[in-house]
């Protein structure tokens, strides 16, 4: 299994990033995704998560109407759009499969990539 997270970058304050994670090694269209980030010294948090039909979404509450989580399975690729990007959104983003999606969910099916660092300036 391999999760590649890309995208990520230096933006201004309210700027937009659109982050990817490529999969590969797992039938990815039968699984369902997450987005988590890590910020220096915290835990790492959830963000978003798509099922594997995208017919459910779901956001933490620091992001909602802020980002957008999407798929496309044929390509075996999520996708994070990020708008209106604060400096609390600062960390790096990771990606992973998960056996049940929810609002906070943390656990995973998989180790985690190398992820991508999001940087916010002001």
């Amino acid at each position: 299994v391999q999760l590649v997270e890309s995208g990520g970058g230096m933006v201004q304050l309210g700027g937009s990033l659109r982050l990817s994670c490529a999969a590969s090694g797992f039938t990815f269209s039968n699984y369902n995704m997450g987005w988590f980030r890590q910020a220096p010294g915290k835990e790492r948090e959830f963000v978003a998560s798509i099922s594997w039909s995208s017919s459910n979404r779901y956001y933490a509450d620091s992001v909602k109407g802020r980002f957008t989580i999407s798929r496309d399975n044929a390509k075996g690729t999520a996708y994070l759009q990020m708008n209106s990007l604060k400096p609390e959104d600062a960390a790096v983003y990771y990606c992973n499969a998960q056996q049940v999606i929810g609002a906070y969910r943390l656990d995973v099916l998989f180790g985690w990539g190398q992820g991508t660092q999001v940087t916010v300036s002001s």
